[in-house]
């Protein structure tokens, strides 16, 4: 009787240990089922180093078109005042359908190599302003004034409102700029046949750096027009001259009117031979 008991009672502790290590597995289960191992990668030391390329940041169409070159200090005559009484260098004029070519042509010009400041209306007019007043005084507030002609611009009540009022504020003057993208010659309009314009349709790049340089050109004009005028007035001011006149001086003369005088090569070596 007791040697049945011992092996019941030895029975019964296996069961429990089967039971325990039943349980144990379980929770093992249950683990690895909810419980996501980290996963890792193995280092060797003797794998070679393969470098990575990091990517490139994203560079679209106007940056890509920006200059490239070393760019020259920029020229003393964007500093003057005269260029400052205005808001804007040149306003673009365009149709809301070609704002990406717009958009290259501004940020071209815009670019810290060249450093004019540009209007696009979808950029810088007020919002919740009256179109024709915006629209009026961003032609007001800027020096020169570039048209992308092309057939939307054609369609454009705005852009033709825009290219107007450019041609009231300076007729026949070198500050408009028309520029011709995917338009034939018949379809150039009328009013700026006296123009000559640019086309961008071969080399953007080369109608944009044309661009600058009619800006600049226009610009320096401008300063050494003022210039002249205000040399006049202090020569007016100091002789005390009544009715005489001034004209503006020439550049060769205002460069050179408080120098010392200037002596040719040939000059130079007759006096020095005539010293000696």
């Amino acid at each position: 009787m007791k040697d049945i008991s011992v092996q019941f009672f030895l029975l019964g502790v296996q069961h429990l240990n089967s039971l325990e290590n039943d349980v144990k597995n379980m929770y093992g289960w249950f683990r690895q089922l909810l419980v996501k191992p980290k996963k890792e990668y193995p280092q060797s030391s003797s794998s070679p180093h393969v470098p990575v390329r990091a990517p490139s940041p994203s560079v679209d169409g106007a940056s890509s078109l920006a200059p490239t070159s070393t760019p020259n200090p920029p020229p003393p005559f964007l500093s003057s005042m005269i260029r400052w009484s205005q808001t804007y260098d040149l306003c673009v004029c365009h149709s809301p359908v070609d704002i990406e070519e717009a958009i290259h042509l501004a940020s071209y010009l815009e670019n810290p190599a060249c450093g004019l400041r540009c209007f696009l209306r979808q950029r810088d007019a007020s919002v919740g302003g009256a179109i024709t007043t915006e629209l009026c005084q961003a032609v007001q507030s800027s020096h020169c004034w570039a048209f992308l002609i092309t057939p939307n611009f054609l369609l454009d009540d705005w852009c033709q409102y825009m290219m107007h009022q450019a041609l009231s504020e300076g007729p026949m003057s070198n500050r408009i700029i028309p520029l011709v993208l995917n338009l034939s010659y018949s379809q150039y309009p009328k009013e700026l046949r006296f123009y000559y314009y640019k086309d961008l349709s071969k080399n953007p790049e080369r109608g944009y750096t044309q661009v600058y340089k009619t800006v600049l050109k226009y610009l320096e004009d401008m300063v050494e027009k003022y210039a002249d005028k205000v040399d006049c007035n202090m020569d007016s001011t100091s002789n005390r001259l009544e009715g005489a006149s001034c004209f503006p001086r020439t550049k060769l003369s205002s460069n050179y009117q408080h120098s010392e005088p200037q002596f040719s090569l040939q000059e130079t070596e007759r006096t020095e031979a005539a010293d000696s």
